[in-house]
C-alpha cells in the first residue's frame, strides 16, 4: 500500500471513529483485551470454538470427549509430534530360493 493510500485510510478511520464516539484509547484497550484473550485460549476445535481450560467444559468439547476424543487433541501449542520414519524391513537375499534361476531374472511385461 502506498503512503497516500495509507494516509487516506487513516483519515477515513479517524472520521468514522469520531462519528460513532470511539476514542483511540478505547480501540487500544479493545485490542489489548483481544490479545490477552487469545493468549488465554488453551483448546480449540476444528470449527474455531475455544476454551481456556477454566470453568465447566464447553459442550463442543464434552461431546468430543464422550465420543472418545482426548482433551489433548484440542490443545493449542502442543509440541508437534514429528512423524516417525519407518524403515523398510531388510530382506536377506542369501536365502532366496529363486536366486540364479530364470524366475529371478525374468522381465515382467
Amino acid at each position: 500500500m502506498d503512503e497516500r493510500k495509507r494516509d487516506s485510510m487513516i483519515a477515513y478511520l479517524r472520521r468514522r471513529m469520531a462519528q460513532v464516539g470511539i476514542k483511540a484509547a478505547d480501540l487500544a484497550a479493545a485490542l489489548a483485551e483481544d490479545r490477552r484473550r487469545v493468549k488465554a485460549v488453551r483448546f480449540q476445535s476444528a470449527f474455531g470454538e475455544t476454551w481456556d481450560g477454566t470453568g465447566a467444559m464447553p459442550q463442543w468439547m464434552a461431546n468430543a470427549v464422550s465420543a472418545g476424543q482426548s482433551v489433548e487433541h484440542f490443545a493449542i501449542g502442543k509440541p508437534s509430534s514429528k512423524p516417525v520414519k519407518q524403515e523398510r524391513p531388510k530382506v536377506d537375499w542369501n536365502n532366496d530360493p529363486f536366486a540364479g534361476s530364470r524366475l529371478a531374472t525374468a522381465n515382467a511385461h
